[in-house]
Order: C-alpha cells, then structure tokens, then sequence
C-alpha cells in the first residue's frame, strides 16, 4: 500500500509498504479521509519528542472497514466508520474507571515516542482495535467524519470545568480546536463568550460560531476588557488552546476568584505561572488530556449540524501531494486550517 512515512525530521517520503497486520480483535480499514492535525505539524520537526522517525503520522481519520478478524462480531466488511486515535492495549485502573485517555498502556495513532511507535492513517489501509469504532451517520461524508477527533478534544476539556447556565467564559487561542471550544461552550449554556487571539481572521471566525466578543490580543488590554465585560469581576472560567506562558498566564488573570480554567495548550513543555494569584484567588487549573468517550455524542453533534466542522477545512488533497501542505502548515500560512488528506 502506498503511504506518507516521515524518513527523517522535515523529510516525508510517499512510498509502498506493507499492510498493516490485523489481530484477531482487530479491523483493516481502507482510508478514506484523514486530518492533519496540529500535533503533526508540531511533531515533524521533533521539537514535541512524539513523532521520532520513521513513522506514518495520522489518527484524525474515517474509512471503510476492508477486513475484520477472527474475533471481531460486531462489524463487517464495508461498514463506514471513524476511531479514537487512543489505543488501550491492556486493562488497567484508569480504563476500568473510564478515563481510557490516562491509561498506562495507551498509545495513540500517529505516534511514535520512547515508549512505543504506532503507525497511523496517512496511508491507504490502517489497522485499529474494534473497541475504538464507531459508526458514521448516515448522510455524513467521510471529511467531517475525520473532524470527529479534534471535535471531541475541545468537548472533554469544556467537560472538566462545571458550567453553569449563562456562565461567562473565556477562550485562548482560536486556532480550530478553540474553534470547536466556542461551539462547546455554547452548546453547553455559556452566556458570555469571550474569544481571543492575535489573528484576526480567527477572531472573525469565533464572532461566526458564536462568540460574543472577540478580542485582539495587542489590540487592547485583554485583562481589564474582560473584567468590563464581566461585573468587573473576571470570567467564570476559561479554555486555554495554546500552551505557552503569557497565554496561560492570561487564562489565569482572566478569571475571578475561584474560577476554573481548563488547559488543553501544551507547545510548550514547562510554562511560569503567578502562583500566588492561583492561590489567593482560589483559582482551579486542570489539564486536558484527548478525549475519554466523547466520541458518539460529538458524531451526532457534526451530523446534525450542531457543530459546524466544513467551514474549518481548508483544502482537501491527495496523499500524493499532503506532503507539501505539511509544510505551508509548518510555515504557518495564514488562512490555512484544516487540511483532509485523501489516500
């Protein structure tokens, strides 16, 4: 089958490799559409220590199931289906107790680290356990289905910070996952949504899904802007979509006291944070890790229209040429989002 390896830092090849073998429990499914994410993008270079190569990269993805084995009951051949990028090869604490997403024996599609390489599905077949199916909705097409993955990311993280009905929130970053973030938090009751970022192409596109304010980042006082909009008190809690830094630090001073900040940002591996205002204001910081069985509802969300993904895609492409747009992703050209590549 052909597929795009990444050989070596900054370097894809699209060459043939073998297929995939497929366990008893397992399924082999022809790719049809698959995202690349921004973990992908931040990864090809080996800053993040998470795509060492060589290894086929891809877990945003949708397919038809193409062989199913000898354990498997509950698919067959031909059924359209998209999966969580989480594997959990074994059982353990964490899984029994539903948060899959901290097993210790988790690996992801796409990745390769020190403890493990798992291929992924920028290729035309990729074999993934049955427990990770789901089936696609009708009507759906095989590119939204792909968006399924990042849908459910901003959705657990809004999940980790109660909400109450017509709560104030903040979001850092507007990038798609804040995006998706925007539309969580409406869905979810928030009454004031306060979007910020430096791009204003993004901010457009937050006022588009739902925000009620967008604010530029070295336009205005971030801070005291949101405290004008907010009884002068700060937000009731806030996403946080970077991962750096200034912007953590600025979801931290742009809540009130004992506000809730969800932080799924993590460019950065060790950030600075003003310790004291954590404390002093009784400030919850969690962190937010994939997703932990959001997918079903997130399927029906895009289906229905709830959630609106098709605005996020940028450009759909064949895996022939995905290793070019690889790269104006890295370059950061602007207006470029999503990216579906088509094996």
């Amino acid at each position: 089958m052909k597929a795009l390896v990444l050989k070596e830092y900054k370097h894809f090849s699209y060459e043939d490799v073998a297929l995939p073998e497929v366990g008893p429990d397992d399924v082999l499914i022809e790719v049809k559409a698959c995202g690349i994410c921004g973990s992908d993008v931040h990864g090809i270079d080996g800053s993040t220590g998470r795509r060492i190569p060589p290894i086929i990269m891809g877990h945003e993805a949708s397919g038809v199931i193409e062989r199913i084995g000898s354990a498997v009951s509950e698919w067959r051949v031909g059924d359209r289906v998209t999966f969580d990028s989480t594997v959990v090869t074994r059982p353990d604490f964490y899984s029994q107790k539903g948060v899959f997403n901290l097993s210790d024996y988790r690996k992801v599609l796409g990745v390769s680290c020190d403890e493990y390489r798992q291929h992924g599905a920028f290729a035309e077949y990729v074999a993934v356990p049955q427990s990770t199916l789901y089936r696609l909705p009708e009507g759906l097409s095989f590119e939204q289905a792909a968006m399924t993955e990042p849908v459910s990311v901003a959705f657990h993280a809004v999940s980790l910070v109660p909400c109450e009905i017509n709560d104030s929130a903040v979001v850092v970053g507007c990038g798609m996952i804040g995006l998706f973030v925007v539309q969580a938090l409406r869905i979810k009751g928030c009454g004031k949504i306060i979007a910020v970022d430096l791009d204003q192409s993004r901010l457009d596109l937050a006022l588009k899904f739902g925000t009620d304010h967008a604010l530029k980042s070295d336009a205005v006082d971030i801070v005291e802007t949101i405290r004008s909009l907010t009884h002068g008190r700060g937000a009731d809690l806030a996403i946080e979509v970077v991962g750096i830094t200034p912007t953590i630090n600025l979801a931290i001073n742009s809540v009130r006291k004992g506000g809730k900040i969800s932080v799924i940002g993590n460019l950065a591996e060790k950030v600075e944070i003003p310790l004291r205002v954590l404390v002093t204001r009784q400030i919850t910081l969690v962190g937010s890790c994939a997703s932990a069985g959001e997918y079903p509802a997130c399927l029906d969300m895009i289906a229905s229209g709830r959630v609106k993904v098709d605005e996020m895609m940028s450009a759909v492409v064949p895996l022939a040429e995905a290793a070019t747009w690889f790269e104006r992703l890295y370059q950061g050209e602007p207006g470029l989002m999503k990216v579906i590549v088509r094996p």
